[in-house]
C-alpha cells in the first residue's frame, strides 16, 4: 500500500464516519466504541502477524479506526451544544428571543423570506455564533453556529464588522442536522452592536472595507468581481453576475484556494531569501503571513483547506521531510474533520478537496496524454481546468442536476487573468493604509484581467446550450462517476505495446453511452417542445421559494405575485414570451411574494393590492403607480374580466378587524372561464381558510394553488369543497422550511387532487386540452425517487 493512500484511506474514514453521524447523533456513542474496538484489534494482529502486506493493511485499519473514532467523539461531544433545548424550543414554538452573537463572515445582501424588510432598507445575510439566547427573563449562555437574517440601512449590508458582537430580537428557525449552522435567525430589526471587533479582526475589517470602497469606484461588473478575486469578498458580485460565474463553471476563481495561498508562502519565502533569513525563520514567518491571510480573507471551507495544507507542507519541510501532494491533502482533511465534522457535507469543502485531488492525481498523466496530439504546454493548459471539472462534476450535480458544457474553454479563457487580478489586487488592498495614491493604482490594473473574466462568465452563461440537463439524484451521482471514472482510466492507460482488450471495451461502452445521451437530449428537448400546450391558462413560475403564477386569455395575462427574485420573473416572462401584465396581483408583502416587483415596473395596467402594513409596502404601490398601473387595495366583492375569463376577490373582508394583513390576509382571487376554475390562496393558513369558507364559500374548482408553499397550516375542510383535480404548490428546492409538509400532501392526497410541485418539476403549465381534458406541463418530469425523498423530507 502506497504512503499516499495509507493517508488517504484515514482521510475517507473520517468523511465517511462524519458526514453519517451528523444526520444521527444519537449514534456516535456506539460507533466510536466500534471504531475503538476495531483500532485496538487491528493493533493486536499486526503486533503478531509477520507479512509486511499484512501488517501494511492492519496499520491502515488502526490509523482508519483511531481517526473515525475520533471524529465520532467529537460528534458526539458536540451535537448537543450546538442545539440547546432553549433554541429548539424557541423554534419549535415560533416564539422571538433576545440574543448576542459574534458575527463571523462578511454580511451580503439577502432575501429572507419574512417581512418584506426593513421600513427603510433591505435586508443582510452573516453566519455569526450565539452567545447567549435571553426570553422572557431567562439567558442561557449557549455556543450555535448560525446564519441570521436582519435588517439593514438603505444601500448598505456592511455596517457589522466580523469579529463583533451583536444582539438581535427575531425569530429561530431549526435547519437540518447536517447542516453547517443549527439554526436560522430572522431578525426583527438591525442589529444592535454591543462589542466591536478586536485588534487581531478589525485590521482586516478596515482592509477589506478599504478595499471594497476603492474597487466600486471602477466601472463594470469586474469592479464588482475584483474583491473576490484579490480577497475572496463577493458581496459586491451581483446575482446575475453570480449565475453567470456559476453556469460557466468559473465560480471557483472567487474562492480563496491553494494557488492564492501559494502566492504568499513563495513570495514570503522568497523575500526571506534575499534577507538570508535562516530556513526556520522563513516558514516561521510564512506560517504567519498565512494566517493573517487567512483572517483576510475569511475562513470559508476552501481557505480552511488551503491553509491546513499548505501550513502542513511548510512543517514537513520544516523537518525535511517534505511530503507528497495526495498525502498532504489526505492529512489536511483529517485534520479538518475532526475539528469539526460537519465540514464533511459542506459543498465548499468538498469541492475544494475533489479539485485539489483532481490537480494532483489526473491534471499530470491527464497532461501527458495530451501532448500525444498538441503541444505540451497546451496539453498542460487543458489539462489543469479539464482534470478539475472531472473530479468535481459528480459532486456539482447534486447542486445542479447539468453539465456545465463551455466550463472548460471558459476556464482557458479565463484563469490566465485570475492570478493577474489575485496578485496585484491583494497587493493594493496591502498598500492601501500606507501608500493609497500607488494602491489605488493597482487596483485599477486589476480591474482589466478581472472585466475579462466577468466578460467571459456573462459571455459564455449566454451561448445556447450552456448547461446540459442530467439524472437527477444519486443515480445521476453513480452514473457520471462511472463515466468519469472509465474515462479516466481510457486516457491514462499504459502504452507499453501490449495489446489489451479493456480500452476498446471502455471505449465502446463510452461512445454508446456518449450517443445515447445526445440522442436523448435531441428527443427530449423535441418532444417537450411539441408537447407544450400553446394555448396555456395556468403557469406557476419555477422561481424558487415564493410564488409567481400567471393566469392567461389569449394575449391578456394576469400575474399573482412576483416571487422573491426580479432576475428569476424576468427568466420565467421571456419564457413564456409575456411583455405585459394586464393585471397584477398582490396578495400580500412578505418578500417571497414581492420581491420580484422590479421586473414588472413599467409593465403593469392594473394592479391589485393588499392594506400596506408599513411605509415600505405603500411604498411599492407609489412605484407600481409610477411606472403607469392603476393600484387599487382589493377585497372581497371586487371582480372583473380578463379577457374572456372572470374573476372575483373571495378574501380578506372589507371592514373587518381581524385577518386583514400578513399572511392572514392574503389576497385570494379565483378565475372562471375557457373551460377552467381556479382558485389562488396566497399564504392563507388553516384559521383564515376556515373564515373564507365560511365568508365566500368558492365551491368546487379545476385548480387550486395552494396556500403558503405547501405548509402545514391547512384546512382540509377547505381542500374537500374546492375539490381540485390539479394542485400548484410553488415552492422552492431543499427549503429549510420543510415544505411541502407531509399533512398537507396528505390532505391533497385524500380528496383526490393531483400534486403539481415547481421544485421538483419546474415551470407548471395547465391547460384545457381540444377534447375538454385537463392537460398539466412540466419543465422536467420528477422522477420516483426525488418524489420520495421529497416526502420524506416533507414529513
Amino acid at each position: 500500500m502506497s504512503h499516499d493512500l495509507r493517508l488517504v484511506a484515514p482521510a475517507a474514514a473520517a468523511w465517511l464516519t462524519s458526514g453519517i453521524l451528523i444526520a444521527v447523533p444519537d449514534l456516535s456513542v456506539p460507533a466510536a466504541v466500534a471504531c475503538w474496538i476495531v483500532a485496538v484489534a487491528s493493533l493486536g494482529t499486526m503486533l503478531v502477524i509477520r507479512r509486511p502486506r499484512w501488517r501494511t493493511l492492519c496499520g491502515a485499519l488502526v490509523v482508519c479506526g483511531a481517526v473515525a473514532g475520533l471524529v465520532a467523539v467529537v460528534v458526539g461531544v458536540t451535537a448537543s451544544a450546538r442545539l440547546p433545548a432553549s433554541l429548539r424550543d424557541a423554534a419549535s414554538g415560533h416564539q422571538t428571543v433576545t440574543i448576542t452573537a459574534t458575527v463571523w463572515s462578511v454580511p451580503v445582501p439577502a432575501r429572507s423570506f419574512g417581512r418584506s424588510s426593513s421600513v427603510d432598507g433591505g435586508s443582510a445575510r452573516f453566519r455569526a455564533t450565539i452567545a447567549s439566547i435571553s426570553h422572557r427573563g431567562d439567558t442561557t449562555m449557549v455556543s450555535v453556529p448560525i446564519v441570521a437574517f436582519a435588517p439593514t440601512p438603505v444601500g448598505s449590508s456592511r455596517t457589522l464588522a466580523i469579529g463583533s458582537t451583536v444582539r438581535l430580537i427575531g425569530t429561530p428557525r431549526v435547519t437540518d442536522p447536517g447542516d453547517s449552522a443549527a439554526a436560522l435567525f430572522f431578525s426583527h430589526s438591525r442589529a444592535e452592536v454591543v462589542a466591536e471587533a478586536p485588534w487581531t479582526l478589525s485590521w482586516a475589517n478596515d482592509l477589506r472595507s478599504g478595499f471594497s470602497v476603492a474597487a466600486a469606484t471602477l466601472p463594470g461588473e469586474g469592479a464588482d468581481l475584483l474583491p473576490g478575486l484579490a480577497i475572496g469578498d463577493t458581496s459586491a458580485v451581483t446575482p446575475e453576475l453570480n449565475d453567470a460565474m456559476k453556469s460557466s463553471a468559473l465560480s471557483h476563481l472567487t474562492a480563496v484556494s491553494g494557488a492564492n495561498c501559494a502566492i504568499v508562502i513563495a513570495s514570503i519565502m522568497l523575500l526571506g531569501a534575499v534577507l538570508g533569513l535562516r530556513r526556520w525563520a522563513r516558514i516561521a514567518l510564512s506560517l504567519a503571513a498565512l494566517l493573517g491571510f487567512a483572517i483576510l480573507v475569511t475562513p470559508e471551507p476552501s481557505v480552511l483547506r488551503s491553509a491546513v495544507m499548505a501550513s502542513v507542507t511548510l512543517v514537513s519541510i520544516g523537518i525535511g521531510r517534505p511530503g507528497r501532494g495526495v498525502a498532504t491533502l489526505g492529512l489536511s482533511v483529517v485534520i479538518l474533520l475532526v475539528s469539526d465534522p460537519w465540514l464533511s457535507r459542506n459543498y465548499g469543502f468538498a469541492l475544494s478537496v475533489l479539485a485539489t485531488a483532481g490537480l494532483l492525481v489526473i491534471a499530470g498523466p491527464l497532461a501527458r496524454a495530451l501532448s500525444r496530439w498538441m503541444p505540451t504546454a497546451l496539453a498542460l493548459i487543458i489539462s489543469i481546468p479539464f482534470a478539475a471539472q472531472l473530479a468535481c462534476q459528480p459532486v456539482l450535480l447534486l447542486l445542479n442536476p447539468s453539465i456545465a458544457l463551455y466550463g472548460v474553454p471558459a476556464n482557458l479563457l479565463a484563469a490566465p487573468a485570475a492570478p493577474i487580478a489575485t496578485v496585484i489586487g491583494l497587493i493594493g488592498c496591502l498598500l492601501l493604509p500606507v501608500l493609497p495614491g500607488v494602491a489605488r493604482g493597482l487596483i485599477a490594473a486589476a480591474w482589466a484581467p478581472s472585466e475579462w473574466i466577468a466578460a467571459v462568465a456573462t459571455t459564455s452563461a449566454a451561448l445556447p446550450g450552456n448547461r446540459l440537463p442530467w439524472l437527477e439524484g444519486f443515480a445521476g451521482f453513480l452514473l457520471l462517476s462511472l463515466g468519469t471514472i472509465l474515462a479516466i482510466a481510457l486516457l491514462l492507460r499504459r502504452r507499453d505495446g501490449r495489446r489489451r482488450r479493456w480500452p476498446a471495451a471502455v471505449l465502446a461502452v463510452l461512445l454508446a453511452g456518449g450517443g445515447g445521451y445526445a440522442g436523448s437530449l435531441a428527443g427530449a428537448g423535441l418532444g417537450r417542445t411539441l408537447a407544450f400546450p400553446d394555448r396555456w391558462q395556468i403557469a406557476a413560475c419555477d422561481i424558487g421559494q415564493g410564488d409567481a403564477v400567471l393566469v392567461r386569455d389569449g394575449e391578456q395575462y394576469a400575474l399573482i405575485d412576483v416571487g422573491p427574485d426580479p432576475a428569476l420573473l424576468t427568466e420565467c416572462l421571456e419564457g413564456l414570451h409575456v411583455a405585459r401584465i394586464n393585471l397584477l396581483v398582490l396578495t400580500h408583502y412578505d418578500l417571497d411574494h414581492v420581491g420580484g416587483l422590479d421586473a414588472v415596473i413599467g409593465r403593469v395596467d392594473h394592479a391589485l393590492v393588499g392594506i400596506p402594513e408599513n411605509a415600505q409596502d405603500a411604498g411599492l404601490h407609489e412605484r407600481l403607480a409610477a411606472g403607469g398601473a392603476d393600484v387599487r387595495q382589493s377585497a372581497r366583492g371586487d371582480s372583473g374580466s380578463l379577457g374572456s375569463l372572470a374573476w372575483r376577490i373571495l378574501w380578506p373582508v372589507s371592514g373587518s378587524t381581524r385577518m386583514q394583513t400578513g399572511n392572514p390576509g392574503s389576497v385570494t382571487i379565483e378565475f372562471e372561464g375557457g373551460g377552467l376554475r381556479s382558485i389562488f390562496l396566497g399564504d392563507l393558513g388553516e384559521e383564515a381558510q376556515d373564515a373564507l369558507l365560511r365568508a365566500s364559500p368558492p365551491g368546487s374548482v379545476d385548480v387550486v394553488k395552494v396556500a403558503h408553499h405547501g405548509s402545514s397550516d391547512q384546512s382540509a375542510a377547505l381542500y374537500e369543497t374546492l375539490a381540485a383535480r390539479v394542485g400548484l404548490i410553488s415552492v422552492g428546492s431543499d427549503n429549510t422550511y420543510g415544505h411541502p409538509t407531509q399533512r398537507l400532501l396528505d390532505i391533497l392526497r385524500g380528496v383526490g387532487t393531483e400534486i403539481e410541485r415547481t421544485d421538483l418539476e419546474g415551470l407548471v403549465v395547465v391547460a384545457r386540452a381540444d377534447d375538454g381534458a385537463l392537460s398539466v406541463w412540466s419543465e422536467r418530469v420528477a422522477s420516483a425517487d426525488r418524489l420520495s425523498q421529497a416526502s420524506a423530507r416533507g414529513g
